[in-house]
């Protein structure tokens, strides 16, 4: 089994659930802490490419500094260009096995890569 990146900030309970269930099931994961090494416009493009969502998921559009910002969240240009300026409003947690990437909401979500081998 593959190692898996979790795109994780540890101040958020959904992604520490991600994280302790992966842990449970003895995988292998390396955490990136996104907001302390924030994903490149090539790094969330590759992403994006695996993910079983559109761009628009990637997004948290609650937070008060998405709303400040004029971006269309169907031009995943613009999506992209405001998460490399705003690494914040990347939503998490997120699994990516470099092959599959899905969204860990709810937290159990991440076991797709898990299950799936």
């Amino acid at each position: 089994m593959p190692i898996i990146t979790l795109y994780h900030n540890p101040r958020c309970s959904k992604s520490r659930q991600a994280l302790a269930l992966l842990e449970a099931r003895g995988v292998a994961v390396h955490i990136r802490r996104y907001l302390d090494e924030p994903l490149s416009e090539t790094e969330l493009r590759d992403l994006m490419s695996r993910l079983d969502a559109d761009g628009q998921a990637l997004v948290r559009t609650q937070e008060p500094e998405w709303q400040g910002l004029d971006v269309d969240l169907h031009d995943q240009e613009q999506v992209i260009a405001a998460l490399v300026a705003h690494p914040r409003l990347l939503e998490r947690p997120i699994a990516d096995d470099g092959r599959r990437a899905v969204l860990g909401r709810p937290p159990e979500d991440v076991l797709a890569l898990v299950d799936a081998d």
